[in-house]
C-alpha cells in the first residue's frame, strides 16, 4: 500500500479518521446523486413553469408602459430583488436598481407568438448578499472541512481508550509491574471491563513476581548457615584423619553451592533494585577480584589513565569474580585481567588461554543455562550456565554491555563496558513487595 497506506494503518485512530472521512464524503455523494436523479427534473419543470409565467405576464403588458413598469416594480418588491428589463436590442427599459452583472441569478426571455419582446434579468442588489460564482465551492469546501475535523475529534475520543491501554501494556511488558490504566472521564463500559481486567492481572502477576522474588532471596540467604557448617564438618573429618580425596570433594561441592548461591542474591538485588551507587576505583576493584579468586596481582592490567567510576561494589566484584572463574573453568586459565577504554566506556575483560570461541558463541555464552560442548567434553560439573548471565545483567544494571570475541594471539576475550558516571536507573518494585534479604 506504500508509505500513505503503512500510515493510515498505523494506529486506530487514523484509521477512525480515515474511514469517517470516506463515510462522509461518501454520504455526500450518494445524497448528491440521490437528489439529482429523483429531484432534478422536478426542480428544472418548476423553474421552468416559473419563467413561463414571468415571461408571460410581461408579454401581456408589453406594449403599455405604465403597466409594465408597474408589474417590474411589484416583482421586485415581493421578491425583494433588483429587475432590469431590456428590449430585443439590449436597451434598458426599466430598472428597479443597479444594472445587474452578468452572472445574474435569473434571466427570463419574453416573447409573444414565437417573436423576442426583449428580456427580464433579476438579480440581488446592495442590501442582500450577493452570492459570487466562487460561494457555492467555498461553502461546500468549508462544509466538508467542518465534518473533516468533527470525524477527527470522534476516533480522538474514541481511540483514546485504546492507546492508553497500548501504553500500559507496553510499561508492563518493560517491568514496571505497578503500572495501571487509569481512563477518567474517556472510559466506556466495554473499556471500562477491559481496563479493570488489565489492571487486575497486572496486580496478580505483580504479586507472584514478588513472592518469587522474595521466596528465591530467603531461600538463598538461608542456605548460607548450611554451607558454612559443611565446610566446619569438611575441616574436622580432615583433622580426625578422615579420607582426603572425600574431603576435597566435599570442599569443592560446598564452594560450588556457595559461588550459585551468591549468584542467586545478586540476581535477587537486582530484581529488587537493590543497588548501592558510590565511587570506586577500577583498579581497586580488579585487585580484590584477584585475590579472591587466588590469582597473583601481576594479571592485572590496567591499559586507561583514569579508572575512577561509580557502581555497586558488591555487584561489581561478582561479575569479575564469574569472568575469572569463566576463563579458569572454560578457558584453561586467565592469561590477564584488563582495564581499558572500549567505545568511550570504562570495560574490565578477562583474556584466556583457550583455543577461543566457536562461531557464534560471542552472544550464545551470555545466555542463562548456555552449556557447550568442545571436543566432547562438556562443561565441568554442577556448572549451570547463570555466571556470565549474571555479568550481562550486572553491566546493564550499570549502563553497560558484555562483549566476547577471539584474540588474535589466540584465546578468548570476555568482559564488560560501564558508564563512568553511574548505573542505570533500575525499576524497584514497591516497598511491600521488598525481601529483607
Amino acid at each position: 500500500m506504500g508509505r500513505l497506506g503503512c500510515y493510515v494503518r498505523a494506529r486506530l485512530r487514523r484509521r477512525l479518521f480515515a474511514w469517517f472521512g470516506v463515510s462522509i464524503l461518501t454520504t455526500g455523494l450518494v445524497v448528491g446523486l440521490v437528489m439529482n436523479l429523483l429531484g432534478g427534473p422536478a426542480w428544472r419543470q418548476e423553474a421552468d413553469r416559473a419563467r413561463t409565467f414571468v415571461s408571460n405576464r410581461l408579454a401581456e403588458v408589453w406594449d403599455d408602459p405604465v403597466h409594465r413598469d408597474a408589474l417590474v416594480r411589484s416583482v421586485a418588491k415581493d421578491l425583494d430583488v433588483e429587475v432590469e428589463l431590456l428590449d430585443a436590442q439590449g436597451t434598458p427599459l426599466v430598472r428597479t436598481g443597479g444594472p445587474c452583472p452578468p452572472y445574474a441569478e435569473l434571466s427570463v426571455p419574453v416573447e409573444r407568438e414565437g417573436v423576442r419582446l426583449g428580456t427580464a434579468r433579476a438579480c440581488y442588489g446592495q442590501t442582500r448578499t450577493r452570492r459570487q460564482p466562487w460561494h457555492g465551492p467555498l461553502v461546500l469546501l468549508l462544509s466538508v472541512a467542518t465534518l473533516w475535523m468533527a470525524s477527527g475529534w470522534i476516533s480522538r475520543r474514541l481511540s483514546r481508550p485504546m492507546d492508553t491501554l497500548a501504553r500500559a501494556a507496553q510499561e508492563l511488558g518493560e517491568g514496571r509491574l505497578d503500572t495501571r490504566v487509569q481512563l477518567g472521564r474517556h472510559a466506556t463500559g466495554e473499556m471500562t471491563l477491559l481496563a479493570g481486567s488489565f489492571n487486575e492481572m497486572a496486580a496478580r502477576i505483580e504479586r507472584q513476581m514478588a513472592d518469587q522474588r522474595e521466596l528465591l532471596a530467603a531461600v538463598s540467604h538461608e542456605l548460607r548457615t548450611p554451607l558454612a557448617r559443611l565446610r566446619v564438618l569438611v575441616e574436622l573429618m580432615r583433622d580426625a584423619g578422615g579420607p582426603e580425596r572425600t574431603a576435597d570433594q566435599m570442599e569443592r561441592e560446598v564452594v560450588e553451592l556457595d559461588a550459585l548461591v551468591g549468584e542467586l542474591l545478586a540476581s535477587s538485588r537486582l530484581d529488587f533494585g537493590q543497588m548501592t551507587p558510590r565511587e570506586l576505583d577500577g583498579k581497586d576493584l580488579g585487585a580484590r577480584a584477584l585475590e579472591r579468586t587466588g590469582l597473583p596481582a601481576e594479571a592485572l592490567s590496567v591499559e586507561v589513565p583514569d579508572a575512577k567510576l561509580t557502581g555497586d561494589a558488591t555487584l561489581l566484584g561478582r561479575a569479575l569474580a564469574n569472568l575469572l572463574d569463566n576463563a579458569r573453568k572454560h578457558g584453561q586459565g586467565v592469561e590477564a585481567l584488563r582495564l581499558l577504554e572500549r567505545e568511550g566506556q570504562l570495560a574490565f575483560c578477562v583474556d584466556d588461554r583457550g583455543p577461543g570461541l566457536l562461531p557464534g558463541e560471542e552472544t550464545r555464552i551470555f545466555e542463562p543455562f548456555y552449556r557447550k560442548d568442545r571436543g566432547g567434553e562438556a562443561r565441568e560439573a554442577g556448572s549451570l550456565g547463570l555466571g556470565l548471565a549474571l555479568v550481562q545483567r550486572i553491566a546493564r544494571a550499570h549502563g553497560g554491555e558484555t562483549f566476547a570475541e577471539n584474540r588474535a594471539g589466540g584465546g578468548a576475550r570476555v568482559g564488560f563496558t560501564l558508564r563512568r558516571e553511574g548505573p542505570a536507573s533500575v525499576t524497584a518494585p514497591p516497598a511491600a513487595a521488598r525481601s529483607p534479604a
